[in-house]
């Protein structure tokens, strides 16, 4: 036999391998899949053969509120939508390197075996990436930070309030005609209710804001990330994520509260409560019933953004017009809501604050203003109560006596919600601590130089630190916080 007809043999043996192994994927359907009679189930497969570690999304609007589940397909596209409520879903598949594929009717109960679609490019593929990939995209001028405090810095609020989604890259919305992109840049950071701040901001960089004006122009010049993130694997498969839609559209959501955090099994499939900032509310769901609600939060404090730019998306709308401005929210063992929220006027501190009547005001005084103070949502008895604190009151976190302790910049703050109960008596059933270093190691804190001074080795020394959130050790009880806005310090 020819060394030329071994080859031919061998490469239509190879061939024959690639159908088979081809076939047999095309064999495997939606009936290999275990299901139960609230599940949707099947395999997906696309143009190059099942797709692994991509999405699949079951949407509905049957039910009282929008609602949604996505899971993760295995190694050999497989997935099981699972424990669905009865109801008409919309079936889709998402996934990098994909476009969304087109939604097919299903119920719970059913296989369905699902078309992925390949994305024709990069730049149809990009269009699900994270914002924080468009945001690569953009030129940052070389400055006097190196790159690790550069990303220390863009990670921080960062994290949680991308810049690159849609809204930020594409200046097309509603903006109205301008001479170049950084004239539309200026007026597009003026625009909805946080345009004065934003644009406060942006003002501050100078002339090095032309790099955003840059940034989109590029993008809409076709620019993309060319690096694609990576799909789930692993555990990060197991992920199941049941999504409703509640409070309002013109909403901004802060915090929720589902448990006790010290015992979270408390509160099993019972209601969950979000603190929603801009419209004032306690928004309520109920995941059994697929049902959701609102509750007025009440409060003594003045209106706030009543007056603030049109927006792109929303017109002349106050839709974060507000008083109580709620923010944090978390659960005691009775299942009782605390939220942070606006009582009264910041300016309106309490005498106990500061005029040395109570041993925290004596040690450390606070003559405010504070932002945001406590109340207490009860769902027994459906009411709130108000805690005027003298600190602001942010995000918390319950120790193991039932305090609530709160971050603050420069200071902790606490509410021991078990005097509380037994008092009703704000000033006795609260307390705050600053920083204070003991430089003179006598073990104990005593009289201390403050943050712009310097050190006295006779005396202790007062630091500040950003503490916007805190958690506590539940080992011994030591409180760690992360800070947003303080460098590190050298004594």
């Amino acid at each position: 036999m020819s060394m030329h007809r071994r080859i031919c043999l061998l490469a239509i043996a190879g061939a024959l391998v690639v159908s088979f192994t081809w076939t047999q994927a095309q064999q495997r359907n939606s009936s290999t899949v275990a299901i139960d009679n609230d599940d949707i189930g099947g395999i997906v497969t696309s143009a190059k053969g099942p797709e692994a570690g991509v999405w699949v999304i079951a949407e509905t609007t049957d039910l009282p509120t929008k609602f949604v589940k996505t899971v993760v397909t295995d190694d050999q596209g497989r997935y099981v939508l699972p424990d669905l409520p009865q109801a008409n879903y919309q079936v889709f598949v998402r996934g990098y390197g994909l476009v969304d594929s087109p939604r097919v009717p299903a119920k719970p109960g059913q296989h369905l075996d699902l078309k992925a679609v390949v994305a024709p490019d990069g730049l149809a593929a990009a269009q699900v990436y994270p914002a924080n990939y468009w945001l690569t995209l953009l030129r940052v001028p070389k400055g006097d930070l190196d790159e690790k405090d550069v990303m220390i810095e863009t990670k921080r609020c960062y994290s949680c309030h991308q810049v690159g989604d849609v809204a930020t890259r594409d200046l097309t919305k509603n903006l109205g005609s301008y001479k170049s992109s950084l004239e539309k840049w200026d007026r597009h950071t003026t625009m909805g209710p946080s345009g004065p701040g934003m644009a406060s901001n942006f003002k501050a960089l100078g002339a090095q804001r032309k790099m955003y004006a840059d940034w989109t122009d590029r993008i809409a010049e076709g620019a993309f990330p060319k690096v694609a993130p990576p799909r789930p694997k692993g555990v990060e498969r197991n992920i199941v994520i049941s999504m409703w839609d509640w409070a309002l559209p013109t909403s901004r959501r802060s915090d929720v509260a589902a448990t006790d955090e010290r015992t979270p099994t408390m509160n099993a499939n019972g209601l969950l409560y979000g603190t929603i900032q801009g419209s004032d509310i306690l928004a309520v769901l109920d995941p059994k019933k697929n049902e959701t609600s609102m509750i007025k939060i009440p409060t003594n404090a003045p209106v706030i953004d009543d007056n603030t730019p049109e927006s792109p998306y929303w017109g002349s709308e106050k839709i974060w017009k507000r008083q109580a401005d709620p923010r944090s929210a978390a659960m005691d063992s009775q299942g009782r809501v605390w939220l942070t929220a606006r009582i009264r006027a910041p300016q309106q501190q309490p005498a106990f604050c500061k005029d040395g009547s109570i041993k925290y005001s004596k040690y450390f005084p606070l003559p405010g203003p504070s932002a945001r103070q406590v109340e207490m949502y009860d769902p027994k008895t459906k009411q709130f109560t108000m805690v005027d604190t003298c600190f602001a009151a942010d995000h918390n976190k319950f120790d193991d006596k039932d305090s609530l302790v709160f971050g603050q910049n420069s200071a902790i703050g606490w509410v021991d919600t078990a005097t509380f109960d037994k008092t009703h008596d704000a000033a006795a059933s609260q307390g705050w601590c600053p920083a204070v270093l003991d430089t003179n190691g006598d073990g104990k804190i005593t009289e201390w130089t403050e943050p712009n001074e310097s050190v006295d080795p006779k005396k202790d020394h007062r630091i500040t630190f950003g503490c916007y959130s805190d958690a506590i050790n539940p080992k011994d009880g030591s409180i760690w916080c992360s800070g947003i806005g303080e460098h590190d310090t050298t004594l």
